[in-house]
């Protein structure tokens, strides 16, 4: 699926509507450049699923839990070109059975997580115009 959206509200509207299909221990990867809109959308991912409090990226701690039905976890990789050196542990305490995790900047993790339940790629079009693509 593939649409676009001319305003945040719109971007976390698509969120939304994917946080509706999803389950716990469903992994929604989060690609885009610096400022296309990613945590936008998982905000809107998070509202749906009942999270009252900021959303905001945790690029300077690789992640945090959101109290929400179900718990979700908002991993950010960005700061991680590769797991190899890390601890293999390192994302077990975010995404669990229990949880829905939205992992942004994925690659890194990729190939080590499974029950990947959509890809979404967001892209700026200029503006607050961004292209919003999903895979499930």
């Amino acid at each position: 699926m593939e649409l676009e959206t001319t305003t945040p509200e719109e971007t976390e509207a698509a969120g939304a509507e994917l946080a509706a299909r999803l389950a716990p221990g469903d992994v929604v990867f989060v690609t885009g450049e610096l400022g296309s809109g990613k945590t936008t959308f998982v905000r809107g991912a998070a509202r749906a699923l009942g999270v009252k409090g900021p959303v905001t990226s945790p690029t300077f701690t690789i992640g945090h839990v959101l109290p929400g039905r179900p718990e979700i976890a908002h991993v950010d990789l960005y700061r991680l070109p590769s797991l190899a050196g890390e601890d293999p542990a390192l994302l077990d305490d975010y995404l669990t059975p229990e949880r829905v995790a939205f992992v942004e900047w994925p690659q890194a993790a990729e190939p080590r997580l499974d029950r990947v339940a959509a890809r979404v790629r967001l892209e700026h079009l200029g503006g607050d115009r961004r292209r919003i693509t999903i895979e499930v």
